[in-house]
């Protein structure tokens, strides 16, 4: 799984640099998300541009990051959502759980 990971005072971003987010590699995410969201990280936005596929593999490796953090009082934030992934998370009503921007400048003012 190739990401990058950028850190400020404010916020961690998490850039996914995969075109499918499946089966095939969501157990390092899951991985990753679990290192990541620790109590001191109060917001994570996964910047997900890159991404054009997501199956509930990657569902639940985004499940396993918004549950973490928000056991700490923290929130992610899901940013660049592609069309057919958005439809994903609203047909499994996943848009009421995570908030979503169209950038990761909009979650990170927010």
């Amino acid at each position: 799984m190739k990401f990058e990971v950028s850190k400020n005072s404010h916020h961690t971003v998490l850039k996914l640099k995969e075109r499918k987010l499946d089966a095939s590699n969501s157990h390092e995410l899951k991985g990753e998300f679990l290192v990541l969201c620790r109590p001191s990280l109060k917001t994570l936005v996964v910047d997900m541009t890159a991404v054009e596929f997501c199956d509930s593999s990657g569902l639940s490796a985004l499940l396993i990051a918004e549950r973490t953090m928000r056991e700490h009082g923290n929130i992610v934030k899901l940013a660049g959502v592609h069309k057919k992934v958005l439809a994903l998370l609203k047909i499994s009503q996943l848009d009421r759980v995570f908030q979503i921007f169209d950038t990761v400048g909009k979650a990170s003012q927010e």
